[in-house]
């Protein structure tokens, strides 16, 4: 938790990660706005060539992707633009939020990639071979049918899975994505040493390591059970091999994911 009393003058920054854009708004104690900018994925990183945040795939009917790079570029050109405006040393706390059902297959040997980054550098260039999938399916995803109904089938029927999960299949939940790309993509899966929702992909690039995945973000994968608040074996298996050890374990939404990465107190 945080200590308390905090510093007179403390500071609190939030950022957004939605699809178009990644937002930042920073607090005071009394919960006036002090700072806000946004960076727009189109318009300000245009050489990941999205349209509205995504790119759709013209040869795969419904395949919807966004580059996980582009969000980690975003949060250092966001950071940079607050930095005359914000004294980051009053900074007592970071939290966000972001886009529910994406997910980011980071390659092996990227927890240490994320524990050893150069403050001499941004995150972009250390973090371009990080990834197992250069591009992260989202919720406008449409291409998982066949999956759905395999997961539903194989976990009872849709309203089994609903009162398990809280929600039958979709096609943009995480669970079903996972499984296409065990299917579709077996060397990128067997590849991925940690798989993380949009959110705590943001919270491992603050932390310098794997966050884990809230609950709150987690209820939308098919895999949790919604009484429990914990991952299912059930669906986990239904889903695809060793599942359990790529996603790791749920944590609460208030719990406090880490302290601050040196990469950014030095940078």
């Amino acid at each position: 938790s945080l200590p308390l009393p905090l510093p007179d003058g403390s500071l609190f920054l939030g950022f957004d990660c939605s699809t178009q854009s990644l937002k930042a708004t920073v607090l005071d104690a009394s919960l006036a706005i002090v700072a806000h900018d946004a960076v727009h994925f189109d318009s300000e990183l245009p050489h990941y060539g999205t349209e509205g945040g995504v790119r759709r795939d013209a040869a795969e009917p419904g395949r919807i992707v966004s580059p996980p790079l582009m969000w980690a570029e975003a949060l250092d050109l966001l950071l940079r633009r607050l930095k005359p405006r914000v004294d980051y040393g009053r900074v007592a706390a970071v939290s966000g939020s972001a886009q529910q059902h994406g997910s980011v297959y980071w390659g092996r040997g990227a927890g240490a990639a994320l524990a050893s980054l150069d403050p001499a550098w941004g995150l972009a260039p250390q973090l371009a071979g990080a990834f197992a999938a250069p591009e992260s399916p989202v919720w406008m995803d449409s291409s998982t049918t066949a999956q759905c109904r395999e997961v539903e089938a194989a976990l009872g029927g849709a309203l089994a899975l609903a009162r398990m999960t809280g929600c039958r299949a979709h096609e943009r939940c995480t669970g079903p994505q996972i499984r296409k790309m065990f299917q579709m993509r077996r060397g990128i899966y067997d590849g991925t040493e940690r798989i993380s929702l949009v959110s705590s992909f943001m919270a491992s690039l603050l932390i310098g390591g794997y966050a884990c995945i809230d609950q709150t973000d987690g209820a939308g994968m098919n895999l949790m059970d919604i009484e429990t608040r914990q991952l299912r074996q059930d669906a986990l298996e239904a889903t695809a091999p060793d599942l359990d050890v790529k996603i790791g374990k749920l944590a609460p939404a208030h719990a406090i994911a880490g302290t601050l990465a040196p990469y950014f107190v030095q940078r």
